[in-house]
């Protein structure tokens, strides 16, 4: 979640700088320390008044009267008085008619630790402390016109809204992709007749898996957009039996397909390719490790994998070591070996229109390059709903890349779901920007201790955002 700060206390100093004509003998340094606390309930306002820096003047007097003002609310707080000998023992005697908080003797040594708590209120989250002076003499005349403060320049604002980091995401543009080559790989089961080469399409399972093959090739060639640069076959055989007639089989029942292929589609002969493995050594190691209820798997997997073995050797050794073993991967696991792979290379034209790129993000986003999908990106809102969309999308599209994984877990950071954002920047590099978005990670858990370290590394890589996240923390004193 993301991490809130109050500033529950803040301390203010000013000293008073008094006009001459008003006040000139009241000289500077007769209140200092002014400062103002807050508690959850409690407003602090607290002061020293220096009674030894006032006029020593028998018949004069200065009020001191603090306030807080704000939101046009005005709580007055308890007045302090500083008077001369003869005004000071009125007071005392009652007979002034005045009731200040605390009368103080001018001249006196001692300093007085003004402090006053008030209940705090909604409205002084944005206040001023304002401390005004009156000073009275010449028998009950007033020496200065009216009440004077005690300071130049703007009230004394105090801010306890409540403080919270943002930190400003940095993302990172990928490179531009000149040319988007594609591909798409699938598997098929064809179904020959024993020793048999020719494609019958409605042998057992033929009619589906030959349309399966038409389809695909026929969506990616279809589409205006695309422009299909080779179509390649690998075709494999399961290896019992002789390896030299094994072969034979791979390479010509490859042969048979990529040419029914080539009938429907007429492709240049440029854009086809076959290739054929004679046995599947290697995709029977895959299954056997798969398989449950051998009696002796560990050994069989030891043999299968010996590649100092010729192929027709192992062979045999497999029906005459493991006969059980033998006959049960003949049933249930050779037929799965004798498959072609088949891929599809393409590329797709560039897109410039921000509107048909949008378009595209919700309808066939794997037509789009990184950049492409970030150029329109760039047009949103980063606290949207559909940027982040956007990013979901981009890393869907490419689960690997770092820019991707980079550029959502900072979308992630910053609507506060961190497990997210872990996750996807573990598939990027320690670069500046993947550490600054470590440490905002650090942040949004309220880990203010590890994040700091985190962003002097990435503010010393060159990343602007980490040091004004810095100054900010450091404003806030965390």
């Amino acid at each position: 979640m993301d991490r809130k700060l109050t500033i529950m206390a803040a301390a203010v100093a000013f000293s008073i700088s008094v006009s001459a004509a008003e006040l000139a003998n009241i000289p500077d340094g007769a209140v200092t320390d002014v400062a103002v606390e807050r508690s959850e309930s409690q407003l602090l306002v607290k002061m020293t008044v220096h009674p030894d820096a006032f006029p020593k003047k028998s018949n004069r007097e200065v009020w001191l009267r603090p306030a807080i003002e704000g939101n046009g609310h005005t709580l007055a707080l308890d007045s302090v008085l500083v008077a001369g000998r003869t005004r000071y023992y009125q007071h005392l005697r009652g007979n002034s008619g005045s009731n200040p908080a605390e009368i103080l003797r001018s001249g006196a040594k001692e300093a007085y630790e003004y402090s006053v708590a008030v209940p705090y209120e909604q409205w002084m989250e944005l206040s001023q402390l304002n401390v005004t002076g009156r000073v009275v003499g010449c028998a009950g005349c007033t020496k200065a016109d009216g009440i004077t403060t005690l300071y130049d320049g703007p009230l004394m604002t105090m801010d306890y809204r409540e403080k919270t980091l943002e930190p400003v995401m940095v993302y990172v543009s990928p490179a531009k992709e000149i040319v988007k080559s594609r591909d798409i790989s699938k598997e098929s089961y064809i179904d020959f007749p024993v020793n048999k080469t020719e494609i019958y399409p409605d042998y057992r399972r033929n009619p589906e898996e030959l349309a399966d093959i038409r389809r695909t090739i026929d969506e990616i060639q279809s589409d205006e957009d695309i422009t299909i640069t080779s179509v390649d076959f690998t075709g494999y055989a399961s290896p019992e039996g002789p390896y030299a007639f094994n072969e034979k089989l791979a390479k010509g029942r490859t042969q048979a397909l990529l040419d029914y292929v080539n009938r429907y589609f007429q492709f240049p002969r440029t854009t086809l390719h076959y290739s054929w493995v004679a046995e599947d050594w290697e995709g029977l190691e895959k299954k056997v490790r798969k398989m449950d209820g051998l009696n002796d798997k560990e050994a069989l997997l030891k043999l299968i994998a010996d590649t100092s073995l010729a192929p027709d050797v192992k062979d045999q050794r497999m029906k005459k070591e493991f006969p059980e073993d033998y006959f049960t991967l003949l049933s249930k696991v050779y037929p799965s070996l004798r498959h072609t792979d088949y891929k599809v290379s393409y590329t797709v034209r560039n897109f410039t229109d921000l509107e048909q790129i949008r378009v595209l993000i919700g309808t066939a986003p794997q037509k789009l390059s990184l950049d492409e999908i970030y150029t329109y990106a760039r047009t949103l809102d980063r606290g949207s709903q559909e940027y982040q969309d956007v990013m979901d999308i981009a890393v869907r599209m490419y689960p690997d890349d770092p820019v991707a994984n980079l550029n959502a877990a900072a979308t992630a950071a910053s609507k506060g779901d961190t497990a997210k954002a872990k996750s996807y920047l573990s598939k990027a590099p320690a670069t500046p920007e993947a550490v600054y978005t470590q440490a905002v990670i650090a942040v949004k858990e309220g880990d203010i201790a590890g994040a700091r370290p985190l962003l002097q590394q990435a503010a010393r890589g060159g990343i602007k955002e980490a040091s004004a996240l810095l100054n900010q923390i450091d404003e806030y004193g965390l």
